[in-house]
């Protein structure tokens, strides 16, 4: 039950961060294009890891919402009714990176094949 409610708050957080991030922090070094990807918070509820994807400069993105660390968590205590507000960790989330370079890593292996069998069917000749 733990678990599902966890899950529930998760994803809660997710929307609420979001949207916060969106249409409240008026920060010039936060990138346009920022999104929030995945929030983990822990059994505890004591800490809540925030994977955020951006498309610039995701240093000064980071270190934007490194100083706005403590309204969002205001934000998030007057929108979410709960006890305990998790701490707020944010890291980048490179997982979108991370599938652009395994799908070049794909198509690059598909390529070499068809021009292996192209190279093949030319010898048979």
């Amino acid at each position: 039950m733990a678990n599902r409610r966890n899950s529930r708050l998760s994803g809660e957080m997710q929307r609420v961060i979001s949207e916060i991030i969106r249409t409240e922090l008026k920060d010039p070094r936060l990138s346009e294009l920022t999104s929030v990807t995945d929030v983990h918070v822990t059994e505890d509820l004591k800490f809540a890891k925030v994977f955020i994807s951006v498309y610039g400069d995701t240093k000064s993105t980071l270190d934007a919402l490194q100083s706005a660390k403590g309204f969002i968590r205001r934000e998030i205590g007057k929108r979410i009714k709960m006890r305990i507000i998790p701490e707020l960790i944010f890291e980048k989330d490179d997982s979108i990176e991370k599938g652009i370079y395994m799908s070049s890593l794909i198509n690059k292996v598909i390529e070499e094949e068809a021009s292996r069998k192209v190279e093949d069917e030319s010898d048979d000749e």
